[in-house]
């Protein structure tokens, strides 16, 4: 009875101790600690949830996937698992569609995280023959023009405006000092599409979400090296993910009963 008790415990403390390191981006040590945990009890869902989603974090995506894997094989419904190697499959499919590409991106710029980056589709588009030169995986810059948010290449020419629904709240955030990046995940004769993230938050707009609310598009695959003008088909649940952090940490706190996806997650 003592071993069983003792064995929960241990086994609390380190996914408290995994936790925390997510908390503060320690991904190669949380790493450490989730694989000693499913060492230990290999019938830990959440324990290779939190793998895969540090290995995630490390770009190591095949590692990521056999951790996700793992875990649904495990609970074959878990909605975490399930998420994730969706994502990862997205994911290989914008590697391959860049590996021609003449210019390095990093595959992490195309991976949505909730509040603070989001798929958004421009207006107002420049001619279709500029729209035919712009690649997935090209860099844009974001300028308020007056009460719109305008997209621009990388020599200052016009592409496109933010949704409406998007752009007044990131100006009134760019204006309280955040800062942003945004990238081409979508490119076609009438439809461009950027992924907006959030790389610098001021400490006056703490609190404030860049993207709140459900997630936005999901990661389109490349055919041919642009991405396939296909809808929005993100909605899956990435609410659970952000901020994850806080109620992870609190649940850990109150002994770790009554786990939920989130926890999964970290």
């Amino acid at each position: 009875m003592y071993q069983e008790e003792e064995q929960v415990r241990l086994r609390r403390q380190s996914s408290k101790q995994a936790i925390a390191l997510a908390m503060e981006g320690r991904w190669r040590e949380a790493v450490a600690v989730n694989k000693g945990i499913v060492d230990s009890f290999p019938n830990d869902v959440d324990a290779y949830n939190r793998l895969g989603r540090a290995y995630m974090e490390l770009g190591e995506y095949s590692l990521a996937g056999e951790a996700y894997r793992r875990a649904q094989e495990l609970d074959p419904y878990n909605a975490i698992a399930e998420k994730n190697l969706r994502r990862l499959s997205h994911l290989r499919e914008v590697v391959a569609g860049l590996g021609g590409s003449s210019h390095r991106v990093e595959p992490q710029v195309f991976i949505e995280e909730t509040g603070k980056a989001g798929v958004v589709n421009l207006y107002h588009l420049v001619a279709k023959e500029v729209l035919a030169e712009i690649d997935a995986g090209d860099k844009v810059s974001l300028k308020i023009v007056g009460t719109n948010l305008v997209a621009e290449n990388g020599r200052g020419r016009y592409l496109g405006q933010v949704e409406p629904r998007h752009s007044q709240r990131l100006i009134k955030l760019i204006k309280g000092g955040n800062q942003y990046t945004a990238t081409v995940i979508s490119s076609s004769e009438d439809k461009l599409a950027v992924i907006i993230r959030e790389v610098y938050q001021h400490p006056s707009q703490v609190g404030q979400l860049s993207f709140p609310g459900k997630g936005f598009a999901g990661l389109r695959p490349y055919l041919g090296g642009r991405v396939a003008g296909r809808e929005p088909e993100y909605n899956m649940g990435d609410e659970e993910e952000p901020e994850l952090l806080a109620a992870e940490s609190a649940e850990a706190a109150s002994q770790g009963e009554d786990e939920d996806e989130e926890r999964s997650e970290v």
